[in-house]
This record gives C-alpha cells, structure tokens and sequence, in this order.
C-alpha cells in the first residue's frame, strides 16, 4: 500500500501506541493526537524526534483542524484516520455519563467532521463488545440486536450509527471494530481502564494475591494487541467500507480462572489465587463470530493466548526489573 498520512487519535495509549509502531514500520507518515490523560509518552519513546511522526497534545472533543496546522503542513493532508481516544472506564460512564458522552460521541463526530473536510479516505473507530450487553448467544455476532448496559456501550453503539451515516450522506468509507478483550504489553494496570491480565501480571510479580470476581468460571474472547493493529490497519486502508461493524477477537473462549493459572505459571509467582463477590452486572460469556472480519478484511487472529501471555509476561518482568534497577 502506497505511503499515507495517518491521524492516530489516542495514540499514546496501549493499542494506539502499538498501532503507531506498525505504521512507522510500514513507512507511513503519523500524527499522534492525545490528551494524555490516559496515555503516555513512554509508549512513543522510540520514534519521539523521528520525521515520520507529530505527537499533538489535544482534546479529541474539540474541533480537530486547529490544533493539525503543523501535522498538516509537514505530513501533507490527513488520509486515513485511526480514532482509538475514549474514555473506556464503564463505572464513569455509569458516574458522569455526560463526560462519557462528550468524549466518546461528540469526539467521534469531530473525527468525521475531519474526515469530511479533509477527503480522509478511510476511518476506523474502536467500538466494543460492550455494545451486545449480556447476550445468551454464542458466538456473538454482527447481527445480533445490540443491548448495551451501560453509557459507554450506549455511546459506542451511537457512534457506530455516526459511521454509517457519514458513509451514506458524505461518502466517507468507515468502519467500527468491535474490540472483545485486549490484552498486551503496555497495557498500565495502574489505570482504573486496565484490563484483567494487566492486574494479574500486576499481582503476580509481586506475589500478592490474585482475586478472581466470582467463581471464574466466567468465559472471556482475549485476543493479543498485535492481532488488534492488524485488524485495524487492514480495515483503515479498505476505501469502500460503508459503516458495517465487525468483531475483532479470536473465536475462542478461556476461563478467568485459567487465565489465572497461566499467569502465575508465567510469572513464575507463587501468588495465591482467591474469589470474591461477583461483580454486579458483569457478563458471564463471550466469544465472539469472527466471520465476517475473515471475509470482509481477510483477518484471522493470529496469536494464542498461551503465547501472548508469554510475551507479555516477558514485558512486565522487564518493566518491573528496569524500575527496580
């Protein structure tokens, strides 16, 4: 694919900074656009200065073409947007579903509005399993009615009607991934967003104990960060998507409690694993259909998790010796 201009919102995070490693890779210009508020230029260090990339401190709920002047004019127009900023904590949306509002819908449709001023050929939006609720039907697929229980579902599945719309009114080609659960190097379980392998690798390098909401029979779809970017990247630079949703997960299912289990094995940690109260409102299975991102993008996840978990494992002993040092 030829060389592009790519907007990269939230691209200071875990899955955006990742993202924009492949970009570089693959010889595209990036212009970052984050407020920090949950990224970190950490995740950047290894192209911060480089010519290929603009890292631009900014409110993605704020209009968008003036704070990309100098993007702009040392990149050239904007071609491809990758939208990823959020906010993602499911119990503020619940708290402040205003704030949730105004980050997660109106920051999308100040990326639209970009795209349509810029002639951006491709967008992609992170949207999230969240959007199906608590559905009894396995595989969750595309087509299944969406229930979300929360705002933040509420506002991600808005945002995915946002998509359509542009797609069909102005001729923007969009498409909304619906990401199952993430995981990877990078992911900070310090943050009140981090997912649950971050906080058990975050317990298990310490030898505290592992508290499992629940029984832990619950069933999750964990699909690896590098597998997410190649979903991404090969949905951004599709000019012909119209809007539709399509799952990004692996196809597969794997109990809490042995995820549990392998990272203690992989942490070489001897960290007691221990139940709690299960959390009101969680969903108890997912799995997602991953037919129509085989047919439509031609992705297939690629990383098992029992290998994923290896290399991540291997990045937090590593984080964890470099602030010991």
């Amino acid at each position: 694919m030829a060389a592009s201009h790519v907007l990269v919102t939230g691209g200071a995070g875990f899955i955006g900074s990742h993202t924009v490693d492949r970009l570089i890779a693959e010889g595209h210009r990036v212009t970052v656009l984050d407020d920090f508020s949950q990224g970190s230029r950490l995740n950047l260090a290894a192209h911060l200065g480089a010519p290929e990339l603009v890292v631009v401190e900014a409110d993605v709920a704020s209009p968008l073409r003036p704070v990309l002047g100098e993007a702009i004019e040392r990149h050239g127009p904007v071609e491809r947007i990758v939208h990823l900023a959020a906010q993602t904590a499911v119990q503020r949306s619940i708290d402040d579903p205003l704030h949730d509002l105004r980050v997660n819908a109106g920051g999308t449709l100040q990326v639209l509005q970009l795209a349509r001023e810029q002639g951006v050929r491709g967008v992609v939006m992170a949207s999230s399993a969240a959007v199906y609720g608590d559905t009894p039907v396995l595989p969750v697929h595309e087509g299944l009615t969406p229930a979300p229980l929360s705002p933040y579902g509420a506002h991600k599945l808005v945002s995915e009607g946002y998509l359509r719309i542009w797609a069909e009114l102005h001729g923007v080609s969009t498409t909304p991934l619906r990401f199952f659960n993430v995981y990877g190097p990078r992911q900070d379980p310090k943050s009140p967003y981090s997912g649950v392998i971050s906080l058990f690798f975050d317990k298990a390098f310490a030898g505290a104990p592992l508290t499992i909401d629940g029984d832990g029979l619950q069933t999750r779809d964990m699909v690896f960060v590098t597998d997410v970017v190649d979903a991404i990247l090969r949905a951004v630079f599709r000019d012909d998507a119209v809007g539709e949703p399509i799952n990004v997960g692996t196809g597969r299912q794997v109990t809490v409690l042995e995820l549990a289990r392998l990272v203690t094995s992989f942490a070489k940690s001897n960290s007691v694993i221990g139940f709690g109260p299960a959390r009101a409102g969680s969903i108890v299975h997912s799995r997602a259909a991953v037919d129509r991102a085989r047919d439509r993008l031609g992705f297939v996840a690629a990383v098992p998790v029992a290998a994923g978990l290896e290399r991540t494992a291997a990045w937090f002993a590593a984080e964890r010796a470099s602030r010991l040092a």
